[in-house]
């Protein structure tokens, strides 16, 4: 009896063992994050972003203070390249990382993002058009950081009516008048779309979304890929026409010589500082090609935060990722950054709401398509458009050079 009273006894205290460890390794999380030591995490963000991503590194080991010994390092890094930087180094890359949207399917394909585990927390707190950019099929791998990565028009309202930001050639007779200057940054194959993206010739990525489709060097319809390229040497000819850079954009605000330029929401907070209650804000003008006047285009997009799957502290990258685009952080980030956010309850606020820079790239958005080209697209145009804004110095055939740049675009 007493023998089976303790084999009773035994399996009970087997069976009560086994359940916590079993309930231990349903919960790693909680568990393995108390006292996890030293947590070395290091993190890629844009240069302009260096003093607000300190702030939110302070607030985070603040709130988790005692669960870890943290050690954030930030390094610049271009949102624009970062996949191509990252990919050569997985191991070696950062754990935490902002990048633009168009990168995500080629950083998920080659294994450098795992999908976001608490993705339905992430989906339902932010706008439907960032959570799209920031998913491959259905499955989300990147955490939205702003809705608001396009373009539209920056004006002195000092020397341009309403009517006259409606036409790009109005702007610079009236910049010409004032011996002042309309700049757009022709360098940057990301703004010579503004060009081309409503007449009908197309660009974008092929089903295998690497290598891409272009017709702009097409013959046929009410507007050729020669019919925009003259415009835009009709346009490169104007004394008041300047193609700059978006740092150099800024430098002519400050210093008077420039009064209207094609940027972001991101220079939001300069520009009002140089204008003040001049600050005007608007869709882009419309140009004029082949006798028509054709609404300017722009790529849209949003910036996110990916997690290194290859990160020695994945959880703790998570959540850094997680803290970076939270709901208090991105109203934090339009505060300081001017920057529109992907957050629902953030985006919906009434500071948000009421920019006028938010505003105007709202009103672009009808003429705005998602940015999803492959990496063989931007020197190319960028190639292209640098010659147009020098005046085709060497005269060489219009449709030569489109046909050049579309056979380049368009190589796999």
């Amino acid at each position: 009896m007493k023998k089976n009273v303790f084999l009773l006894t035994l399996s009970l205290l087997i069976l009560l063992l086994t359940a916590a460890c079993g309930q231990r390794e349903q919960q790693p999380n909680q568990d393995s994050m108390a006292n996890d030591g030293p947590v070395a995490l290091t993190v890629w963000g844009a240069e302009e972003d260096e003093a607000l991503l300190q702030e939110i590194f302070a607030s985070f080991q603040a709130h988790y203070a005692g669960q870890a010994s943290f050690q954030i390092t930030y390094q610049p890094q271009s949102e624009s390249n970062c996949k191509d930087v990252l990919l050569g180094d997985l191991e070696g890359g950062a754990d935490v990382f902002a990048f633009a949207d168009d990168q995500v399917s080629a950083l998920a394909a080659a294994g450098g993002l795992d999908p976001i585990e608490n993705a339905a927390d992430i989906q339902n707190a932010s706008l439907s058009a960032a959570v799209e950019a920031a998913s491959v099929g259905n499955t989300l791998y990147a955490y939205p950081l702003t809705a608001d990565n396009g373009y539209f028009l920056y004006y002195n309202k000092a020397y341009f009516s309403d009517e006259d930001i409606q036409s790009l050639e109005r702007m610079l007779e009236k910049a010409e008048q004032a011996e002042r200057l309309v700049v757009m940054d022709w360098s940057s194959a990301w703004y010579v779309y503004a060009f081309f993206g409503n007449t009908g010739l197309q660009t974008g990525l092929n089903e295998d979304g690497l290598t891409n489709y272009c017709t702009w060097n097409s013959t046929d319809g009410p507007i050729r890929g020669v019919d925009v390229a003259q415009s835009m040497l009709n346009i490169a000819a104007s004394p008041a026409f300047a193609s700059r850079t978006d740092a150099e954009f800024l430098s002519g605000v400050r210093d008077g010589s420039i009064i209207a330029g094609i940027s972001g929401v991101w220079n939001a907070v300069a520009v009002e500082d140089a204008w003040g209650r001049n600050t005007g804000a608007a869709k882009l003008p419309s140009f004029t090609c082949r006798g028509q006047q054709v609404q300017m285009a722009s790529f849209s997009g949003c910036k996110l935060i990916g997690v290194n799957a290859y990160s020695r502290h994945p959880e703790w990258a998570a959540r850094l990722a997680e803290w970076i685009t939270s709901e208090e952080n991105q109203r934090l980030r339009f505060q300081l950054r001017g920057q529109g956010p992907a957050n629902t309850n953030a985006a919906n606020s009434p500071e948000v709401q009421s920019s006028p820079a938010i505003a105007a790239l709202l009103a672009q958005s009808e003429f705005s398509q998602l940015q999803r080209v492959g990496g063989k697209f931007w020197d190319p145009v960028s190639e292209f458009a640098g010659n147009m804004a020098q005046g085709n110095p060497s005269g060489a055939s219009l449709q030569a050079q489109l046909d050049r740049l579309v056979e380049s675009v368009t190589a796999r």
